[in-house]
């Protein structure tokens, strides 16, 4: 399926996957709706699409986590902007690793707050018009965490969890409907998630790595725009990915 001048809405756009996933999208010539907080970093996403090839770019300041707001931009967009083919929910992250016991709820309440409840917002938001035109496709990030739970992460897996059996129910609710649904679930990516998880502690935020090639956010990109690329009657329902030093999510190899 020729992606060419497709309507792609991705949240979380502005860094990470979510870039990588821009800049993919863009040299296959689709049209990239870029949403996320950071507008600085957005801006620089979206001029970096354009010298890939993007048909055109478009973009929102956002954050998933405000229902009204979500509705409110995908209500209002322009005209041109308005029938989106293929929504992306990328939008992300991890606070934390705590012992559930000794967790902190305002880490909770963001993590949850985003990973699941930005997640409907966004999906309720754009697939009644998808439903409606008759086409469509929703690939969401999922993680190897939503299948394994790993120490002091219950709370990060367990959204993880929810966004997996979301998708699953999703699938079965468009059912009769030409619409695809995927969850592409990766598991170890070098980007600023345990940067994000450790508020700023590089050091910390380091080991995550060591002794491990990791994925890149290109290679989760390269996935998510070759599940969307399948012809129409071709439905990729999950993939999971990880380094081949990795097994699952507690299971590692690390060299010396």
């Amino acid at each position: 399926m020729s992606l060419k001048g497709k309507n792609v809405l991705i949240t979380g756009a502005s860094a990470g996957i979510g870039a990588a996933t821009a800049l993919a999208f863009a040299a296959e010539g689709a049209r990239l709706l870029l949403a996320a907080r950071r507008t600085g970093k957005l801006a620089d996403v979206a001029a970096r699409a354009k010298t890939r090839g993007a048909a055109a770019v478009h973009c929102i300041e956002l954050d998933v986590r405000d229902h009204r707001a979500v509705q409110n931009a995908i209500d209002f967009l322009p005209r041109e902007w308005s029938e989106i083919d293929i929504l992306v929910n990328n939008a992300g992250l991890s606070r934390g690793l705590d012992k559930l016991y000794m967790g902190k709820a305002e880490d909770w309440d963001e993590m949850i707050d985003t990973n699941i409840k930005g997640l409907l917002y966004v999906t309720r938001a754009v697939v009644p018009g998808m439903v409606v035109r008759g086409h469509g496709h929703i690939i969401s990030l999922g993680s190897t965490a939503g299948e394994l739970a790993y120490p002091n992460g219950a709370v990060y897996c367990g959204t993880k969890a929810a966004e997996r059996l979301i998708n699953d129910g999703l699938r079965q609710d468009v059912l009769g409907t030409p619409i695809r649904v995927t969850s592409v679930d990766p598991g170890m990516v070098e980007t600023d998630f345990s940067l994000v998880r450790f508020r700023g502690d590089s050091d910390r935020a380091a080991k995550v790595y060591k002794g491990v090639k990791p994925l890149t956010p290109e290679d989760v990109a390269e996935v998510i725009v070759w599940a969307a690329g399948r012809p129409a009657h071709v439905n990729i329902a999950r993939v999971q990915m990880t380094p081949v030093q990795q097994a699952n999510s507690l299971l590692f190899h690390r060299d010396e």
